[in-house]
């Protein structure tokens, strides 16, 4: 295991590593407020260690109720020499006696010894943050993935490294039907990945997670940006008879909007429109093509209804149904020939 600390590099500028790929070392620290991918990147480095010890001995330590000298106690070399993987968690929380010791080994940190760190986020523990930081171990940056271009770059990357294809059209499905939180966008890569004979495709994904609100609320959102108002309002009617709230039916008319007017305002290749904006480039030449059914004024238009009705379901009106069917129906009657 020694071998695969001085793998890790310890030059201060370039201490960053990615969850997916960080190595053992003497010291790493998983910092972020992203509860999954730093679950993530702890799993990957403790395979790892197992990988090359199997007899690791493996200790946990809750930094908020740490008790002094543990830390020395459980870094000191066992009876039969075995090597040490000590997982400490709640760091974001830790009190004096954790930050003293742990300070205090840094300096001079054991052979044989993987130390991890998972702090949740915040400016608790900004001393020991810099140590490690400064003494050039691995960091993991665990931040939530809040645009959409970062959730399907995060499923194309768990099917590449499950040896499995996914179309591109399929990918944007998968992140609309369950996207809204990472693990369960996780489990559901994992179980298309496992059930999935052959190339997984927006068909695929519909059978699997169509039925959900995020899936449903994009279909309506999709027919009412092509200009198909009998099937966006059947859609909706359906969604609202089945319980769905008004709220994320509107967030994606919104979402589909908003895509359209960036990409509308801009000029360039479809990579270079990508990289300002920091989008997929498939999604800009999706939007691209969404664009020539508009009309500048169709635009305005549908956006200040969307706009109206994100106040209407969010408590300033009575009937909220009725405000998001009058803005689907102005979405879909703006466009373009209609």
């Amino acid at each position: 295991m020694a071998a695969a600390q001085k793998r890790a590099t310890r030059s201060p500028a370039a201490n960053s590593a990615s969850w997916r790929d960080v190595a053992p070392a003497a010291v790493v620290l998983v910092s972020g407020p992203e509860e999954y991918l730093g679950i993530r990147a702890m799993d990957h480095v403790r395979a790892q260690v197992r990988a090359s010890a199997p007899d690791v001995e493996v200790s946990r330590i809750n930094a908020a109720a740490y008790e002094a000298g543990t830390l020395l106690m459980q870094v000191s070399p066992s009876l039969f020499g075995e090597s040490k993987l000590i997982e400490v968690e709640s760091v974001e929380a830790m009190n004096d006696a954790f930050l003293a010791d742990c300070l205090a080994y840094l300096d001079h940190p054991e052979a044989d010894v993987v130390l991890v760190l998972r702090h949740g986020g915040g400016v608790r523990g900004k001393k020991l943050l810099d140590a490690v930081k400064k003494g050039g171990w691995p960091v993991v940056d665990c931040q939530p993935l809040k645009k959409d271009s970062d959730k399907t770059a995060f499923v194309a990357a768990e099917f590449k490294a499950g040896g499995r294809r996914i179309e591109q059209d399929a990918v944007q499905a998968l992140v609309n039907a369950v996207g809204a939180n990472l693990s369960e966008l996780a489990a559901a890569c994992s179980q298309l990945i496992a059930d999935a004979g052959t190339t997984v495709t927006a068909e695929i994904v519909d059978r699997y997670y169509g039925g959900r609100i995020e899936a449903t609320a994009f279909k309506v959102a999709d027919a009412a940006m092509a200009g198909n108002a009998p099937l966006a309002l059947s859609t909706l009617r359906h969604a609202l008879a089945t319980g769905a709230d008004p709220v994320p039916l509107v967030a994606a008319l919104a979402a589909k909007l908003r895509t359209v007017a960036r990409v509308a305002g801009a000029s360039g290749s479809s990579a270079q429109i990508a990289a300002e904006l920091g989008m997929q480039p498939w999604l800009v030449e999706q939007a691209q093509r969404d664009v020539r059914r508009w009309t500048p004024d169709g635009l305005v238009r549908s956006i200040q209804a969307t706009a109206e009705a994100d106040a209407q379901v969010k408590g300033l009106s009575r009937d909220p149904v009725y405000a998001v069917e009058h803005a689907v129906t102005v979405i879909a009657m703006s466009v373009r020939g209609r």
